[in-house]
């Protein structure tokens, strides 16, 4: 219990920035909140906060440190509500980000399923058409699109999807079917824009294409409804746009010669005591992802051949 005392005073600490105020909360006092913070620091020979007369900073070292304290702490709480109440232990709240399109089509089922299977969980769910591949310290599980950037996180494989090119029948019949992926260049099409600008870069099969002629937005809901009401060919996930395909609105260009797959992961801070709500929910996650888009590919081909 010393240790786990010693944790909530140093998480204390960093959230109130001030080892004082940590050890008021605590009912040390200031020598003795610094002499828990001098042991700590001994036991792992590293320095966990910059000190001065003014402020109290994380250092590297500190900020690992204090992220699985965190963990450890939560837990331990963890444990001891699910002996009191009986549960499995999974509980408490679950921080989740993801890309808007995939939130709307795809995951906000999945966490519905988990939701009934662990009622005690409670959901915070972030999405955005601009998340970066960084996760924040106060996320739980990020779920991320594409190619992944060399980081200390934690990332696992779920599933691969698919990117196609889908008009209307109306923008179809207005510009023709497009034949080669250089045809798309001075064609009309639409662009989601992201804190890294325009997603203007195609890539079709084993060609890459930058469009020209585009419309914009950081909003994917409006790419897709744009798309539907004929205003440009658009570049989707297919599991984004795969309604409107079944019902018409859509039609699927050249798929799936010009469909390419991409990676979907799951990304987690490297903490060696993991919750059990995050370890249950990417177990959980892993195996709808799979199930849900085993058949991405051949729909693509059913689509392109209807």
């Amino acid at each position: 219990m010393n240790r786990l005392s010693d944790m909530q005073l140093l998480v204390d600490a960093a959230d109130l920035n001030s080892l004082s105020a940590a050890g008021r909360r605590a009912g040390l006092s200031p020598a003795a909140a610094s002499a828990c913070l001098q042991r700590v620091e001994a036991m792992l020979g590293a320095r966990l906060f910059e000190r001065t007369t003014r402020q109290l900073r994380l250092t590297e070292e500190g900020r690992i440190y204090i992220a699985s304290c965190r963990v450890a702490i939560e837990t331990m709480k963890e444990a001891e509500r699910a002996v009191r109440s009986g549960t499995d232990g999974v509980s408490g709240t679950l921080r989740v980000s993801a890309p808007s399109d995939l939130g709307r089509n795809l995951l906000v089922d999945i966490l519905d399923s988990f939701m009934d299977l662990h009622p005690e969980v409670r959901i915070v769910l972030t999405l955005s058409d601009s998340l970066s591949r960084f996760v924040p310290d106060d996320i739980d599980v990020a779920i991320r699109v594409g190619p992944l950037e060399d980081s200390d996180l934690v990332a696992r494989h779920l599933a691969d999807s698919w990117r196609v090119v889908c008009a209307s029948p109306t923008c179809i019949a207005t510009y023709g079917m497009p034949k080669h992926p250089e045809d798309l260049v001075e064609l009309p099409t639409l662009v989601l824009t992201t804190n890294a600008g325009p997603r203007n870069e195609w890539r079709l099969g084993e060609a890459v294409v930058r469009v020209r002629r585009y419309h914009e937005c950081t909003d994917s809901e409006v790419i897709r409804q744009w798309a539907v009401l004929g205003r440009g060919f658009a570049y989707r996930q297919l599991w984004a746009v795969t309604t409107d395909v079944r019902e018409g609105r859509l039609v699927l260009v050249n798929a799936p010669a010009w469909s390419t797959p991409t990676p979907i992961h799951a990304m987690y801070h490297p903490n060696v005591f993991q919750p059990p709500r995050v370890r249950r929910f990417v177990d959980f996650l892993h195996a709808e992802v799979a199930r849900r888009l085993s058949s991405n590919a051949a729909d693509a081909t059913a689509f392109s051949s209807t």
